[in-house]
């Protein structure tokens, strides 16, 4: 059984009684300039309707803080040197401070001599490379890969592995949710895949997102016209906690067509953040792909099939909350490598990994199906996204017909 509801904490996100009364979806578009497909709340009474519009002013039981009004603040120009001598010297009243001797040191503003020159200060004599050689730093700074710590390298690795188990969703949730169907899922996550691009949101963003989805509705039963504020909430968090310039809250309110308000937005990140515990920093197929890339460096055009591929597991939770981040990046890099270079997972990979071709076999099989039906898939963003140059339009590259395992 889920551990919770919405309904439970909060009544604002779930009012079953007037659920029948709230008109079917929003009245506009789904995301304004995104808009190239009807809104999600306008879909068939028989088809799934993620964004239904809500009155509901009850909102979560999660004690939020009252600012206090705080006292305005007096900004404060700075005055030309000229002035401030002027003023300093000619001013007959002075305060107590004069005992201190600041008189003289105020009045003495307008005669500051330029500092001294920093050569004259250091002793280049001395060959010191780490403060005179200046070539040498910018050398060594431009060498520096941050993702490629030796001394650490598997002490992350082996942290990412432990931590992806703690933060993994429950694989059968969905059969216990009362109102929602992975087919709805599916929709919200292609939805947030073109949020991603018209906000040029990072990748690893998106799957934090997920994740976060994925967790929220492993422990809360949603009702269907929550869901996409569910996926706002945690597509807001992923911004805060990955983007350095986040989209303000009144975009994710924009881009639901005002079927939420911003008070509902905030509310609902709130009860997010509680069921999560606070854990954030989940990783993802994202993550385990830049560390095989350590491993095993390979073409920019590998690169990015294979994060196609990840971003292509995303959207089918049944298929995919089975596995592990680490074996379905295993299974995307693997598949992106043979379909570019005819090359195999590697003995370095599988030694390090502990992953070998054997233990893959489940999770390759059915991403190379979902590689080969992309183009019939009913959600085509990720698709459209990859076109792009500068993914090197991976998404328009042929499968192979089979594997060789």
């Amino acid at each position: 059984m889920l551990t919770g509801s919405v309904d439970a904490v909060a009544d604002a996100y779930s009012d079953r009684e007037n659920q029948e009364n709230v008109p079917p979806g929003p009245k506009g578009h789904l995301t304004g300039t995104l808009g190239h497909r009807p809104a999600l709340g306008l879909l068939q009474p028989n088809q799934c309707c993620l964004a239904q519009p809500t009155n509901d002013e009850n909102h979560v039981a999660i004690p939020v803080g009252k600012m206090g009004n705080k006292p305005a603040f007096t900004i404060h120009i700075d005055e030309p040197d000229s002035r401030r001598q002027r003023k300093s010297v000619s001013s007959k009243t002075w305060s107590t401070e004069d005992d201190l001797g600041l008189k003289t040191a105020v009045a003495s503003l307008g005669t500051r001599k330029p500092l001294t020159p920093i050569d004259s200060l250091m002793d280049l004599s001395s060959g010191s490379p780490s403060i005179t050689d200046m070539s040498i730093v910018q050398d060594v700074e431009q060498r520096i890969n941050v993702n490629h710590v030796p001394d650490y390298i598997e002490d992350i690795y082996k942290y990412l592995r432990e931590m992806e188990v703690k933060c993994r969703p429950k694989a059968g949730y969905m059969k216990k949710q009362p109102d929602i169907t992975n087919n709805m899922r599916a929709i919200l996550v292609d939805w947030l895949v073109e949020v991603g691009e018209e906000y040029k949101l990072q990748n690893e963003t998106l799957h934090l997102a997920v994740n976060y989805i994925d967790r929220f509705l492993s422990s809360m039963s949603v009702l269907r016209g929550k869901l996409q504020l569910v996926g706002t909430a945690a597509m807001l968090l992923a911004s805060k906690f990955e983007e350095i310039y986040p989209p303000e809250v009144a975009e994710f309110v924009y881009i639901t067509d005002d079927t939420y308000t911003k008070k509902q937005v905030l509310r609902m990140e709130h009860l997010v953040l509680k069921v999560l515990s606070f854990d954030l920093a989940a990783p993802t197929i994202n993550q385990f792909l830049t560390q095989y890339y350590l491993y095993q460096p390979t073409s920019s055009q590998v690169e990015n099939l294979a994060m196609y591929l990840g971003e292509l597991s995303l959207i089918d939770a049944e298929t995919y909350l089975k596995y592990l981040p680490s074996v379905i990046a295993a299974a995307a890099f693997h598949i992106a490598n043979y379909t570019i270079s005819g090359k195999l997972w590697s003995d370095s990979l599988a030694e390090v990994t502990g992953y070998t071709i054997e233990y893959l076999k489940p999770c390759l099989m059915d991403l190379h199906k979902t590689y080969y039906r992309a183009a019939q898939h009913t959600q085509q963003s990720i698709r459209e996204k990859y076109k792009a140059v500068k993914y090197n339009a991976v998404s328009l590259i042929d499968p192979p017909e089979r594997l060789n395992l």
